[in-house]
């Protein structure tokens, strides 16, 4: 049951992983009026800082709340035949060009109605939660008109007034070339540059705007009118870029400032400077990489030479990671790209914030939102390192515990 919080909250000997690192010693974290107010050693806490405080736990692993910064939660149907499909030997690419994959989403998302597509997808953003998930990005592109990307939208704001959850909203208008503009791929473009993304910048329903860099998708300078549409309105910039194969998405979309260039299987040398020199984060989506059976590894190495932030996030959606567990994703990016457990966390709390252009989330720091989670384990690396349900005692958000145990 939701517990409604006093002003003034006090946790006692936790261990804290603080967004980028774990500190080294059980700390009192204490917050007041929805952010932290302060946190201190255990063994040197002054008692007088507790008086009005209610005591409201004590021991386990402290973490900022999660940050998913790349999901496509707001979809319709499923693509188990798909799956079923490239266990059979089929490539992702081929299903895609035979009308499957995202156009088959496409499909089932445009007969769907806003109320029907909340139904369907509040489990996902519930699983999202359960797993301690306090901040999260959704995306649209499963409509591919402006009527029903602008659909989409909507459903993920009122997902965001549904749960207690910080929803930021992305336009992948580019996301697939959809049927009607079959050989047309430039006049689509038009329609999002011109009629898609003015409308969602007027009616406040994108806070981002992002594109499929890739042969299949868009090419480098058809996502380049994207970028530029989407400074026109004022809105962020997000690239899916280098999952399949280089055509240079990460190194455009940084010239143009992107908050994340993701996936980045292919990304080379070039892609990752123009990222550090731009402060574009590199976002890691290892769900995908696992489910599509991918052998080409992210450039971790390089990303680490060059000090590009490197966010987690569970690309959950309905064809290459129907996956919504982020913690899953924290292990999978430590044994698939063999990320360190404390980059792997670091990647899903400040690191994935700034991806989504909020570097005041996914922090435990004076002044930043309580938004916290408290785990029943031992230490922060125990969330990488075990894949198991049921660890989040407590989640607060906004200096309110929403869940506890």
């Amino acid at each position: 049951m939701p517990m409604q919080s006093s002003s003034k909250q006090l946790w006692r000997d936790v261990q804290v992983f603080d967004g980028l690192a774990q500190l080294d010693e059980a700390m009192n974290v204490l917050v007041e009026g929805g952010c932290i107010a302060g946190l201190w050693p255990s063994r040197t806490f002054d008692e007088a800082l507790a008086q009005g405080a209610v005591e409201v736990g004590s021991g386990g692993v402290m973490t900022p709340g999660l940050v998913d910064c790349h999901t496509h939660l707001v979809y319709a149907g499923n693509r188990a035949g798909e799956f079923e499909q490239r266990l059979e030997g089929v490539s992702y690419e081929t299903i895609a060009r035979n009308g499957g994959g995202i156009l088959s989403s496409v499909r089932a998302t445009r007969t769907a109605s806003e109320d029907e597509l909340i139904a369907a997808s509040l489990p996902r953003l519930d699983a999202l939660l359960a797993d301690g998930v306090t901040t999260v990005e959704i995306k649209s592109g499963y409509g591919l008109t402006v009527a029903d990307e602008l659909k989409m939208l909507r459903v993920a704001r009122r997902l965001g007034e549904l749960r207690p959850v910080r929803v930021l909203t992305t336009l992948l208008g580019a996301h697939a070339l959809p049927p009607e503009y079959a050989g047309r791929a430039d006049d689509y473009v038009s329609l999002v540059c011109d009629e898609m993304i003015p409308a969602a910048a007027r009616e406040r329903l994108a806070d981002a705007v992002d594109v499929f860099c890739e042969g299949i998708g868009f090419s480098p300078a058809q996502c380049e009118r994207v970028f530029q549409a989407a400074r026109a309105h004022g809105l962020a910039i997000k690239a899916h870029a280098e999952q399949l194969s280089n055509l240079g998405g990460s190194a455009l979309a940084a010239r143009y400032g992107a908050l994340s260039a993701d996936h980045i299987e292919y990304l080379d040398e070039a892609g990752v400077r123009a990222m550090a020199e731009a402060g574009t984060v590199a976002v890691l989506l290892p769900g995908a990489f696992y489910v599509l059976r991918e052998t080409q590894l992210p450039p971790i190495e390089l990303l680490r030479q060059y000090g590009v932030p490197m966010a987690v996030a569970s690309d959950a959606n309905p064809g290459t990671s129907p996956i919504c567990m982020p913690t899953l994703m924290a292990n999978l990016a430590c044994t698939l790209f063999r990320l360190t457990p404390r980059e792997a966390l670091a990647g899903m709390t400040a690191h994935g914030a700034r991806a989504l252009g909020l570097p005041d989330l996914g922090r435990i720091a004076v002044g930043a939102p309580a938004d916290l989670c408290l785990w029943d384990i031992q230490q922060p690396a125990e969330l990488a390192y075990a894949v198991q349900a049921g660890r989040l005692r407590q989640r607060v958000f906004n200096g309110v515990v929403t869940y506890a145990r």
